[in-house]
């Protein structure tokens, strides 16, 4: 079974099976607790001990006990279920705001260093006004604008600076692919530039992608975060963005409100960045060469 998988993960990231092997054990605890991440993120309904509505005035701010294994938050609900619950929204803001910003940065930054010239220009001077703004603050203005600090409104303020890192990344990669010799002979061939460029170009710059994208999960889950702790995140859904900041207005009466969000995000983007670490080791030939 374990060969197996070893087989499917080589197959996926198009690497050699023993390339696995060197994988750092920090590696498979990320891969490890990231799984776990899933399956609660997943079958959060069926884990969490209480309702997510579940309230009790009488119980408020109670510190861990047999009833509440994390204590309870300002309303008296369970803590645990709302950390339960908080993690679908980091899956789902992290998932989708690179799925999202790594699709138009593929794309763009794909088109910028095939064709070169004014396209290029002009998307490349688009990239610099992007990443002149810091990610978070543009966010912030945005959901500020839109007056809806939604989910959706989450993802989408985070996704619109994202691409360009992306863009910049993929138009690297693509300036010192096209003059290939396979590049070439599909050109000679006389495929159109819309599949030489998305079939034989694109497919061999993902893997510098595939690393940044997984930091990228991790960054968006952090600014997901912080824009909930300043009050800007989902309104309708837990987040521990959120939970560390009711944890912040009563750290001085009981400090598990705040230390339990915290180490849920800690260990998560931990998690992320070990993988992510992981993946540059097996999928950057220079750090091959290194073990």
């Amino acid at each position: 079974m374990i060969d197996r998988l070893h087989n499917l993960v080589a197959q996926k990231l198009g690497v050699r099976r023993e390339y696995l092997g060197r994988l750092s054990p920090l590696a498979y605890f990320g891969m490890a607790f990231l799984a776990v991440v899933a399956f609660v993120a997943i079958f959060a309904p069926w884990l969490a001990p209480y309702d997510l509505t579940h309230m009790d005035v009488t119980r408020q701010l109670e510190p861990p006990s047999a009833d509440h294994w994390l204590g309870t938050d300002e309303n008296g609900g369970d803590l645990l279920t709302l950390v339960i619950y908080g993690t679908r929204v980091a899956c789902m803001v992290g998932i989708s705001v690179v799925s999202i910003s790594a699709t138009i940065g593929i794309i763009l930054g794909a088109v910028s260093g095939y064709f070169g010239g004014k396209v290029d220009e002009v998307i490349m001077r688009l990239t610099d006004i992007m990443m002149a703004f810091p990610g978070i603050l543009l966010a912030i203005l945005i959901i500020f604008i839109t007056q809806e600090p939604s989910l959706l409104a989450v993802i989408l303020a985070l996704s619109v600076s994202a691409w360009a890192g992306y863009a910049r990344l993929v138009r690297g990669q693509v300036l010192s692919i096209r003059d290939q010799a396979y590049v070439e002979a599909a050109r000679a061939l006389g495929l159109p530039s819309k599949r030489v460029l998305f079939r034989h170009v694109v497919p061999n710059t993902l893997a510098p992608v595939i690393i940044q994208a997984t930091f990228g999960v991790a960054g968006a889950i952090l600014a997901e975060a912080a824009l909930s702790f300043l009050g800007l995140g989902p309104q309708d859904m837990p987040s521990w963005g959120a939970l560390l900041d009711q944890g912040a207005n009563y750290f001085l009466l009981t400090t598990h409100l705040a230390i339990f969000p915290g180490i849920a995000i800690m260990l998560t983007v931990l998690s992320i960045n070990f993988v992510g670490d992981g993946l540059r080791d097996i999928l950057d030939p220079r750090g091959l060469t290194r073990h």
